[in-house]
């Protein structure tokens, strides 16, 4: 990544010299760094982490002596291209995340800038307290992003925006020179003005600008609650404090540092209800909001039909019901009691009602969460139209009084179809602030003409109803050249002073707001096409079996990289490396296609070793906004990466696993031996296998052994299911398969197994195998066709090769018609048993370990649903991988990875759990890492159900 010429080099050696943190010019990172939420890819010159505020100065000064610009960055969730920059990125979400103190008494917290928002809400609500802004990216953004961009939420209507929500800023600015910033009186800014230092020079300028352009600055804003765009100048007028550090709230990183912040906290009420309110159009909802301002509520957001069906058709039934419409309203109310939010929320209910709403009130916190949902997913589940294909970010979040949002929202659908486009709308109806993304071609050769000719349009619309280009996002590169349009030539010259006043060297994130790049420039589908093949092996329906539109299917919105609040993503929740996201990792593939920084195509080395720690979990399929599958991209990769090469000796032994088990399950006891002796160990090593991995005995009979004698000499009668014997049921835990036969056998099913040797040949696809994958499943697919053309169920107990045969089958033979037979034939134990009559004698309390293909693939309704009948209290992880995730925890290099994983959600509750706790799992890997690492002896669901019936053996 350097020439003879490159000052990289040495630039990183005087970085070293000054931070203890990582300092990191590799490929991986660079790619992995290269863009946020935008449309836009800048390579950064390096990424820097520093562990303090020192050594965030020590950094400053290096680059500002090399003359290398600087970018601060939180999370990267920017959608305007604001955290994306050729300089050195001054990472702080690793090191400097800390919460320094929460003032009880003064509702205010004191917090280092990489601080993640739902840590801070966590700790603040220990006291009955909140941040206020809460934008969708809570689980993942930080304070300092936050102050950046000048974050909002979905309750800004009652707590307003960031700015409104900072009492002061500790900064640096470019040169390495540390002060407190925040409201400065009279007497304190004739004293900071008459210092002789860089302080004095930074105040006297700051109040010449406040004094030449008080006019401009008095008249020049638009006045609507989301106005965003612009620096917040109107914070230096006397009246307003001469507040500097509001002032540098939303200045993007083009001004100074955020060493550290105090922020207001504000009280968050007890108990909270939900209106929804339907209408027939989002236009309609948007004319409803006027009647409805003033109202004593949290929320006024808008969600649009198309929302839902994309959240339907990824998640069927994971959403509470909504009245009839294509559009909605969230009106959220709070109370001290649960009765006092209620009787708010049935008074806002009666006033929409009364304005043609078709209106729900919603009290169980649970359904809330649900629908809630729908609305924080919008960034990414409206990447995707109802046709599929994609659309953009760029026009994101303009913003115009809400009373007009109305008629703005009509003349932008016009706008829409003028240019031929469309987009899906949704949004902070109540503060007039309207998120859209649209259908841009980005990916072809026009992309540059047809995308700056609709945000001009739109530019010059929304200026025309009084608005801002930015209601939430900020300017970014997407929007800073239109300011313009928006502001006096004045004003636009006193943001020019304004920056210059702390960055007159321009080293603080250029070209951002000040001297703007140009908003149809570093397009990163533009400026990094494909230049590898990029026809997939799989099918990968959902993107047409394009592998590069598969990689642009992650628009960088960060749920990944949470620390909570879903499964995705267990490696990086292990490691903290964005490389190891999906995130990271789909960006990875983005420059592997396009062959600039990863230049290794498919022999990368860097995109090999970032999906080395993917557990193939798949929850990123079901978690992530925009549905990435990064265990499906993995497969693809390794196929490729593998052709005609030696593989890992573990693609040898865990890839092809049932072969293995066939050949040692006559010899089970002397495989068991060696397994248990001296030698495993060597074994392991030779075989590429964890040689601190336990391995798992082989079960004598196995599973179809125990079946054949037992049915040998019983009468034949007409199949009713087939029990689909997986490789782990069969060879390593045949008492899960006897208890199914008992279950499905007392309610009336004569039960049968495939009369072949079967496979659904998950362990070669997982592994990039995908030819033996395809003979292995099309020869299931013949030993399965009598039943399929039956119409008989097919009846899974292994979650992971359940879903592999109804979901994955259909990525590896697309063409074979037996295929769909398949998948509408699978189904989960619990779906089959049903809603049958159980005896009330259930089990004691249940801890449950959701496996992350049935969060993924198949779902866990049908299970709760059984699982509440047969016990007694039922616990449900469903946050947290278990960590060894089939071959990946036994495969060397894993096993310390495998025992962190679960040590996020799993091993914790094991330990917070009596002795007398059933521990449920059905996924074989979730009952080996729980016996191995917890000591502990867990069931699967026909276990349990067997108990329930007076039926189980074990």
């Amino acid at each position: 990544m350097s020439s003879p010429a490159d000052p990289r080099p040495a630039l990183q050696r005087a970085l070293q010299a000054v931070v203890s943190g990582e300092v990191a010019g590799d490929p991986a990172t660079l790619a992995t760094h290269s863009t946020d939420a935008s449309n836009y890819r800048h390579l950064p010159v390096l990424v820097v982490r520093p562990r303090s505020a020192e050594e965030v100065i020590a950094a400053l000064r290096v680059c500002a002596a090399h003359g290398v610009p600087v970018l601060p960055r939180g999370a990267a969730t920017s959608i305007g291209g604001q955290a994306a920059n050729e300089a050195v990125l001054l990472d702080f979400t690793r090191h400097l995340d800390r919460i320094l103190e929460i003032d009880v008494p003064a509702r205010t917290a004191r917090v280092e800038p990489g601080v993640v928002l739902d840590r801070l809400r966590e700790r603040a609500a220990e006291h009955g307290l909140t941040f206020g802004p809460d934008p969708s990216t809570h689980s993942r953004c930080t304070i300092g992003g936050m102050i950046g961009n000048n974050a909002c939420g979905s309750h800004s209507i009652a707590w307003g925006k960031t700015v409104d929500n900072v009492r002061s800023l500790e900064i640096a600015l470019r040169e390495g020179t540390r002060l407190d910033v925040g409201r400065t009186s009279p007497h304190e800014l004739e004293t900071l003005c008459a210092r002789d230092d860089e302080v004095g020079r930074l105040y006297r300028s700051l109040r010449a600008l406040r004094d030449e352009y008080l006019a401009d600055i008095r008249t020049g804003f638009p006045r609507l609650p989301r106005r965003v765009s612009g620096y917040n100048l109107e914070y230096l007028l006397p009246e307003n404090g001469f507040d500097v550090a509001k002032a540098l709230v939303g200045t993007e990183g083009t001004c100074v540092t955020i060493l550290s912040a105090v922020v207001e906290l504000t009280e968050a009420p007890r108990y909270r209800a939900l209106v929804v309110s339907g209408y027939d159009s989002s236009v309609a909802a948007a004319d409803a909001v006027p009647e409805l301002l003033g109202l004593p509520v949290l929320t006024m957001e808008g969600i649009e039909r198309e929302l839902v069906r994309a959240l339907d058709a990824r998640r069927p039934g994971d959403r509470s019901t909504l009245p009839d419409g294509d559009a909605w309203l969230y009106l959220e109310t709070g109370g001290a009691s649960a009765a006092e939010a209620l009787a708010r929320a049935r008074e806002v209910a009666e006033r929409a009602e009364r304005g043609g709403g078709r209106v729900i009130v919603v009290a169980d916190p649970q359904a809330q969460r649900k629908l809630w949902r729908i609305r924080e997913e919008g960034a990414g589940l409206a990447t995707r139209l109802a046709d599929g294909s994609e659309a953009w970010s760029g026009w994101e979040d303009a913003a115009v009084p809400p009373e007009r949002l109305g008629g703005y929202l009509r003349e932008f659908e016009s706008l829409l179809d003028k240019h031929g486009r469309e987009g899906v709308v949704y949004g902070h109806f109540g503060d007039g602030c309207l998120h859209v993304r649209v259908d841009f071609p980005l990916a072809a050769a026009e992309a540059r003409t047809a995308y700056r000719a609709f945000l001009t349009d739109a530019a010059e619309l929304v200026v025309a109803h009084g608005g801002s280009l930015s209601g939430e996002h900020g300017d970014g590169q997407a929007r800073a050249e239109l300011l313009p349009l928006m502001f006096p030539p004045r004003l636009i010259t006193a943001f020019t002073q304004f920056k210059a006043a702390f960055d007159p060297g321009n080293g603080m994130n250029p070209g951002r707001v000040v001297d703007p790049a140009p908003l149809d420039a570093d397009l990163r589908t533009v400026v990094a096409p494909p230049v590898l093949p990029t026809r997939a092996r799989l099918a990968l329906h959902a993107d047409g079996g394009d592998l590069a539109a598969a990689s642009r299917r992650c628009v960088g919105v960060g749920k990944c990289v949470s620390a909570s609040g879903s499964v995705m993503c267990p490696s990086f929740r292990a490691t903290g490396e964005e490389q190891h996201s999906t995130r990271g990792r789909a960006r990875l593939l983005f420059e592997m296609l396009a062959g600039d920084v990863i230049t290794g195509g498919w022999r990368s080395a860097e995109v090999r070793d970032a999906l080395d720690l993917c557990l193939g979990c798949k929850a990123c399929k079901s978690d992530c906004p925009v549905g990435v599958d990064m265990a499906s991209y993995r497969s693809e990769f390794l196929s490729r990466h593998y052709d005609h090469r030696v593989r890992p000796a573990a693609h040898y032994t865990m890839g092809a696993l049932p072969r293995w088990l066939r050949l040692g399950a006559p010899l089970a006891r002397m495989v068991n031996a060696v397994a248990a002796s001296p030698a495993r160990r060597l074994l392991a090593r030779m075989g590429g296998l964890a040689p601190d991995r336990a391995l798992p005995e082989l079960a004598a009979p196995t599973f179809r052994a125990w079946f054949r004698a037992r049915h040998a000499h019983r009468r034949a009668s007409p199949a009713s299911v087939v029990l689909w014997p997986d490789t782990f049921t069969n060879f390593f835990d045949p008492q899960v398969g006897r208890d199914a036969v008992a279950v499905l056998e007392s309610l009336g099913q004569e039960v049968r197994l495939p009369e072949r040797t079967v496979c659904c040949g998950l362990t070669w696809h997982s592994t990039g195998q995908l030819r033996t994958a395809r003979r292995v499943l099309r020869r299931t697919l013949d030993a399965l066709q009598p039943a399929l053309e039956q119409g008989l169920p097919v009846i899974g107990l292994e979650p992971s090769c359940t879903a592999f045969l109804r979901e994955d089958s259909a990525e590896l033979l697309p063409d074979d018609p037996r295929v769909e037979l398949l998948r509408r034939s699978v189904r989960t134990f619990a779906e089959h048993v049903g809603d049958v009559a159980l005896p009330s004698a259930p089990t004691g309390r249940v801890l449950t370990q959701v496996h992350c293909h049935q969060h993924a693939d198949l779902g866990y309704d049908a299970d709760t649903r059984l699982l509440d009948r047969v016990s007694g209290e039922v616990r449900i992880l469903r946050e947290g991988c278990c960590g060894l995730a089939g071959n990946f925890g036994f495969e060397r290099g894993h096993y310390d990875i495998s025992v962190a994983v679960a040590e996020h959600q799993l091993l914790p509750a094991l330990r917070s759990e009596p002795e007398s706790t059933v521990v449920h799992a059905d996924g074989f890997s979730c009952r080996t890492q729980i016996r191995q690492l917890a000591g502990r002896e867990p069931v699967h669901l026909a276990t349990l159900t067997a108990r329930a019936l007076g039926l189980s053996g074990g």
